[in-house]
């Protein structure tokens, strides 16, 4: 005989009532623990993808920890080195070795895959501007050059990824265009030809400027009028690549905001592409790799240690208070991504200054979360 069915029906209905409130905070628990486990790109799906920038030693390694973080915690990722000029090709010669790798580990993953970059004046052979004579190359001879160079690495990859870094860091700060070998040899169209080049060679990826510093007013003001125009004539380009190299009181977010509201409203998708948080003391707030070099000392590389855990939770109020803003303007966002995956392998290591223990990213030197991570991932739970 079932012995339950000599218990009172008070009591019954008791029990089904208390395992009922057991089940769901059991049913509860295991969503937080599932949530945790499938990662931060996934807590926030519902609002813009979260990337990270994989580097090539990942990509070179056959059973890479990096890898399988970025597999688990990201859905989209970007390459951090591996397509740039220097690395992919040398004259005429192409390595696509780990640009490939790179590719095929997003699609394995089924990744929003960011191919970074195709027109930049750094980490480019001085040859590339030159003639045989070692005398700059006229405008249509490096155009010419310029489109070989997107037709061959745009088309390899078309139809399998989803968007290009088309031109990166054309604008000098608040003081107009870079005067790069680019703009001096052609043009201030030089970047109008990129875009052109690359929506031929893939016009179904998405087509993205790509640069820091992108809150100065003085450079939202003299690049607005530019992309108006450049959408007005049709020129293919889709987003804004806004790079977020920031640090722990910079930059002011109400300039950051009033500068995302003006590419919002030009009709442009917003990308957060190289997000990071400097926690060192910092003698400039550029993101130029031009600037970098500067001589160590113990001032400048206080945490070399471990971070502090005041720091930590400033370093996580920075985070926090950033995503906050987003989610804002989410409808406009289409990803936010880090530029390295923990703070082993971040560049701010060595940029400004080489050999200092930075702490910029959302997880350690041992791959596990910090406190800004799980900031985030409580965020995630009110969306």
């Amino acid at each position: 005989m079932n012995r339950a069915s000599l218990l009172p029906r008070r009591r019954l209905l008791q029990c089904a009532a208390g395992t009922a409130a057991a089940l769901t905070l059991l049913k509860r628990q295991a969503f937080a623990a599932a949530l945790e486990r499938s990662g931060l790109g996934q807590a926030y799906k519902n609002a813009f993808r979260i990337g990270a920038a994989v580097s090539t030693q990942a990509l070179s390694q056959p059973n890479s920890a990096e890898l399988e973080l970025v597999a688990r915690e990201f859905t989209s990722i970007t390459p951090e080195n591996c397509m740039k000029w220097e690395n992919i090709r040398t004259g005429d010669d192409w390595h696509w070795d780990i640009a490939d790798k790179y590719v095929a580990f997003g699609q394995r993953n089924h990744m929003y895959i960011v191919c970074h970059n195709l027109i930049w004046h750094s980490q480019i052979p001085r040859s590339v501007f030159q003639d045989a004579n070692g005398q700059p190359l006229a405008r249509n001879a490096l155009l010419a050059k310029m489109e070989q160079h997107i037709n061959t690495l745009a088309g390899r990859y078309k139809g399998r990824i989803q968007a290009w870094d088309v031109v990166n860091e054309a604008l000098d700060e608040g003081n107009g265009w870079r005067k790069s070998a680019w703009f001096n040899q052609i043009g201030a169209d030089f970047m109008e030809h990129a875009f052109r080049f690359a929506h031929q060679a893939d016009p179904n990826a998405t087509l993205l400027y790509n640069d820091y510093n992108t809150h100065l007013p003085k450079k939202t003001a003299f690049f607005v009028p530019i992309l108006r125009d450049y959408l007005k004539r049709g020129v293919p380009i889709h987003g804004i690549g806004m790079q977020c190299h920031h640090g722990m009181d910079y930059p002011d977010m109400r300039d950051f905001e009033a500068s995302l509201k003006a590419y919002i409203d030009l009709g442009l998708e917003i990308h957060i592409t190289e997000l990071d948080f400097d926690v060192l003391p910092a003698r400039s707030n550029t993101a130029d790799v031009g600037a970098g070099g500067q001589r160590n000392s113990a001032e400048l590389d206080p945490y070399k240690d471990g971070l502090p855990e005041k720091v930590a939770v400033a370093l996580a109020d920075r985070y926090e208070q950033l995503f906050t803003l987003l989610l804002k303007y989410r409808p406009h966002i289409k990803r936010v991504t880090t530029w390295g995956s923990y703070d082993g392998m971040s560049w701010k290591n060595d940029f400004p200054v080489r050999g200092r223990t930075n702490y910029p990213l959302l997880f350690d030197r041992q791959l596990q979360p910090k406190l800004a991570y799980q900031r985030l991932l409580a965020l995630a739970k009110t969306l």
